[in-house]
């Protein structure tokens, strides 16, 4: 009898996890500790030398985080996972991993703004320069490769303007320059969009957004698509040369279409140790439980929304991909045909001023720096985020004076509107 793949719901409830073999325990427990005992000292030599798998120290690994690993991994189509302490985290691994000093990578100008941030100058502490291109225009990425080059980071569901990004022409610029692309797949999480069926190479998420979905817990993933040949013209020695660390392991030789996600924890998170803790892995495990059922929630809240603040006299534009009128429309439906997510971006006729009214008005949206909560959320960039930025570049940014972004959450919509339609009358 063929053996039957378990479909998206039934992945997100028990993929990775097993009843805990001494327990008991159905949920998976909290292993809420630093370090783990060796069955004798030819086990411990072992699991230092990459000889076997399993437990030494909670920065490398942990057994809540290797069920959470391995649940991403799955939902997104991978072949491997590694949970760290945050989104930027998981970028700064990622890199470390793909890059030496003076290279570069191209990334999208669309992109959340922490990203952009930490792209243009925390990066440049490590000497990684990045390469700015348009994903409305796709032969910018392919201009901007050179033979410094070593990867192309997009976003699948861009921060903060809730477009679509055209994932497999990228892919295909990114392919035949001998690159991986990664791509953050934060806002779409994998119910969405599962950017490795589009040629993706790399998934990065937050957790602490849609996947945890609680807004209580901070983290970050890494998926490795096992898609891409690390040992190709020797671009990538830290997955393609012998490591001393090990003996002189080749880890691409020795794991194969895992060695990506092996080299980010052997030689990126043990080192730098940005580790997640078992707790937050244990919160964000509980929410992933039910993300098909929120993700549905929030994208049907979230077009009713949008549809609504078109027709409002106060509106001066929208920008919501699951619009019929969007110009990234026909890319949602590709990419993302069950909904196009929870965030929008939308322009007050009023401006500045209009919009630091709104978010000082509203009642049931909270007024925070964050996305992906079962609750809605509201920003005025130009007032709180983005408030250092010259005018010119808070425009260039998405984040213009008139701008307000909103995280739409699984209340009932009728509140929601009601919410927006009190604060928007308030003179």
């Amino acid at each position: 009898m063929t053996e039957r793949i378990p479909g998206f719901n039934t992945l997100a409830i028990h993929a990775g996890a097993q009843p805990d073999p001494t327990t008991g325990a159905r949920v998976t427990p909290i292993y809420q500790t630093t370090s783990f005992v060796f069955d004798d000292v030819d086990h411990a030599a072992a699991l230092f030398g990459l000889q076997t798998f399993g437990n030494i120290y909670s920065r490398i690994g942990n057994p809540t985080n290797a069920v959470l690993e391995e649940r991403i991994a799955s939902l997104e189509g991978g072949t491997a996972g590694l949970a760290v302490a945050s989104g930027h985290a998981a970028q700064v691994i990622v890199m470390h991993t793909l890059m030496r000093p003076g290279e570069e990578f191209v990334a999208s100008r669309k992109l959340y703004g922490g990203s952009i941030n930490q792209f243009n100058h925390a990066f440049k502490n490590f000497d990684w320069n990045v390469v700015w291109a348009d994903p409305d225009d796709i032969g910018s990425f392919e201009r901007a490769v050179s033979q410094k080059t070593k990867a192309i980071f997009i976003e699948s569901i861009a921060n903060p303007g809730g477009v679509v990004t055209d994932i497999e022409a990228i892919a295909g610029v990114a392919k035949r320059a001998g690159v991986p692309l990664i791509v953050d797949n934060t806002l779409a999480t994998p119910y969405l969009c599962k950017p490795i069926d589009y040629g993706a190479d790399i998934v990065v998420h937050s957790l602490t957004k849609f996947l945890g979905g609680h807004g209580n817990s901070i983290g970050g993933m890494i998926v490795d698509g096992g898609t891409f040949n690390w040992s190709r013209e020797g671009r990538y020695p830290m997955l393609s040369e012998p490591r001393p660390e090990y003996n002189g392991m080749v880890l691409h030789e020795t794991f194969g279409n895992f060695a990506f996600a092996i080299a980010c924890r052997v030689l990126g998170l043990r080192d730098i140790g940005p580790a997640l803790s078992p707790f937050n892995a244990f919160l964000i495990l509980t929410g992933v439980e039910t993300l098909p059922l929120r993700m549905q929630r929030h994208s049907e809240n979230a077009l009713a929304v949008a549809e609504w603040l078109v027709k409002h006299n106060k509106v001066a534009w929208v920008s919501y991909a699951g619009l019929s009128t969007d110009p990234y429309n026909k890319l949602a439906k590709k990419y993302c045909p069950k909904g196009a997510g929870a965030v929008m971006t939308f322009g007050l006729k009023g401006g500045y001023d209009a919009g630091v009214k709104l978010v000082s008005n509203v009642q049931l949206f909270s007024h925070l720096a964050n996305i992906g909560d079962t609750r809605s959320l509201i920003i005025h960039p130009a007032s709180t985020t983005h408030r250092q930025l010259t005018d010119a570049q808070k425009v260039q940014a998405g984040a213009g004076p008139e701008v307000v972004r909103l995280s739409v959450g699984l209340e009932d919509k009728d509140d929601i509107i009601a919410d927006l339609e009190q604060a928007l009358a308030v003179d």
